[in-house]
C-alpha cells in the first residue's frame, strides 16, 4: 500500500494482508492472544485506505469464530 501525505509518495509502505473488494481490510495473525497493538495497526490501514471496515483474524485459536475481531472505523 503506497503512502501519500500532502500530495507526495513517500518511499515507505504498508503491506496489507487482503483488501477485499476495496472495502474491507483483512488482517491476518497467529498469536496467543490479539492485542491493541494488533487493532491499532489494522486502524491505521483503515485511514490509509480510506475504508471503514476491517477484520483482525486470529489463526492461533481452537475455534475460528473466537479469533475473528471486527474493526470499524470512527467508532
Amino acid at each position: 500500500m503506497p503512502v501519500e501525505y500532502k500530495g507526495v509518495k513517500l518511499d515507505c509502505g504498508f503491506r496489507l494482508d487482503m483488501l477485499v473488494a476495496g472495502n474491507v481490510v483483512v488482517e491476518v495473525k497467529a498469536v496467543e492472544e490479539l492485542t491493541p497493538v494488533h487493532e491499532a495497526q489494522v486502524l491505521t490501514y483503515l485511514k490509509l485506505t480510506g475504508c471503514r471496515l476491517g477484520l483482525l483474524l486470529n489463526f492461533n485459536e481452537r475455534r475460528m469464530a473466537d479469533g475473528i475481531q471486527r474493526v470499524v472505523l470512527g467508532l
